[in-house]
């Protein structure tokens, strides 16, 4: 059987809304509401990681090309750093989860950082020699 959930989210996502302020908790879609809960605290995990990346790929290029140092480079750094700030206070729950993301996150860094600066990805470390308080921190790379 078919159900709105497969055929129009947007009004499934209304019809379970309007079902949960009548109190009609029985004809709720309950397995796919959880599956959907689980995908949203996802999505701040995925933010985190993709922040992480860009931040990585812009300390790689601030250490590896100096002689291209910018405005642009250094205002993304700062802007990553906030942002990253920003969704761990409203979301502690992602602190511990910081220091494998990094690990993630870091191999997509060498990348975006190899693409940006017309390089061989293997100019870069193969694992992250940021510190978390280097990544988090006011720290720039010499």
């Amino acid at each position: 059987m078919t159900t709105a959930y497969e055929t129009d989210f947007y009004q499934w996502t209304q019809q379970q809304a309007a079902l949960i302020r009548q109190g009609l908790f029985s004809e709720l879609d309950t397995a796919h509401l959880i599956d959907e809960i689980e995908d949203m605290g996802g999505s701040k995990e995925r933010e985190l990681e993709s922040r992480l990346g860009v931040l990585l790929a812009h300390l790689l290029k601030w250490e590896f090309q100096p002689a291209r140092r910018g405005n642009s480079w250094r205002l993304t750094i700062k802007e990553q750093r906030r942002r990253i700030d920003r969704l761990l206070k409203k979301n502690p729950s992602l602190k511990p989860l910081f220091p494998g993301t990094v690990i993630d996150a870091y191999g997509d860094a060498r990348l975006m950082a190899a693409r940006e600066m017309d390089c061989d990805d293997s100019q870069f470390p193969l694992e992250c020699e940021f510190t978390v308080e280097q990544i988090t921190g006011d720290y720039w790379p010499e």
